[in-house]
């Protein structure tokens, strides 16, 4: 019999790790790198990668197709900024081993190109967030996702996304099964993390993280701590960018997903009504201050 899923509440240790000593350096908290897309197509990686630096990596780059760089130099400041035309340039960055994370997904199109940069960043051993169409562009194979992904990468997708990657799993979910027994998305997520060998975050108002040993998390945004204001466009592209963020810095893969959940509903909460994707990653000092962070 599995057990309930555990209520995502950070303790003190939790959240005295999300701060920084005032003797190390930017190098010490990791880099984090995210993918973007073409030209038009960059607006989620540049929220990823706000999110990635709002959480505190130490550096973000985001990676762009050379016909892309001018539209994203006029959007980032703080963030550096790479031309990658092709996977063999990807490759080359790679070679960087103080790139530690990276964000593959968001923006980045569903193609064969989309498949051969996941192909290479797994194959790097970095931590790796797929999320979108990095997610998406599998749809046709995912037993071929499957079998590159390591204990090092978070899974994140949404109902839709989980039905393409997972559908034997997800026709079970939650139905009344004719001869067969529904399950609950607390044991879809579990049953997921388990045929990925790796953390899945199953997002939606009870977004549930399990990993690939069976522990099973929830971030519950239903009741007095819903959050219907992020049913924005952009919001799941800020949680990987917090997830990539987090692994930057040396967060456990799981760890990284829980607490990137977390900081995701809290931000809203903060906000409000009216919040659109770039207010999450702007509202997160506010939530570092109420919880003394």
């Amino acid at each position: 019999m599995t057990s309930a899923p555990r209520q995502i509440m950070p303790g003190p240790r939790a959240l005295a790790a999300l701060g920084k000593s005032a003797e190390a350096h930017k190098y010490a908290y990791g880099h984090a790198l995210v993918l973007a897309g073409g030209p038009g197509h960059g607006g989620a990686a540049r929220l990823a990668a706000r999110g990635a630096l709002r959480i505190g990596a130490g550096l973000v780059t985001v990676a762009a197709p050379p016909g892309a760089m001018a539209e994203n130099a006029a959007q980032l400041t703080a963030i550096m900024l790479r031309p990658v035309a092709d996977v063999s340039a990807f490759v080359e960055l790679l070679s960087d081993e103080r790139m530690n994370a990276i964000c593959l997904g968001p923006g980045l199109g569903t193609g064969e190109k989309t498949r051969a940069l996941v192909t290479a960043a797994l194959a790097a051993e970095r931590a790796v967030v797929l999320d979108a169409d990095g997610l998406t562009a599998h749809a046709d194979d995912p037993a071929s996702l499957f079998g590159q992904l390591h204990a090092g990468c978070v899974l994140t997708p949404h109902g839709g996304e989980f039905a393409k990657l997972f559908p034997d799993i997800a026709e079970n979910l939650g139905r009344k099964a004719r001869g067969a027994t529904a399950i609950s998305k607390a044991e879809a997520a579990r049953q997921a993390a388990e045929r990925a060998g790796c953390t899945v975050l199953f997002k939606g108002p009870d977004t549930v993280i399990a990993d690939h040993e069976g522990h099973v998390s929830v971030t519950d945004a239903l009741g007095e701590r819903a959050a219907p204001w992020l049913a924005t466009a952009g919001s799941g592209d800020v949680l990987a960018g917090f997830i990539t963020g987090l692994l930057a810095r040396g967060f456990a893969p799981t760890s990284a997903a829980e607490m990137a959940a977390w900081l995701h509903l809290e931000a809203a909460r903060s906000f409000g009504p009216g919040l659109i994707a770039e207010d999450l990653a702007e509202t997160l000092p506010r939530v570092f201050a109420a919880w003394h962070i």
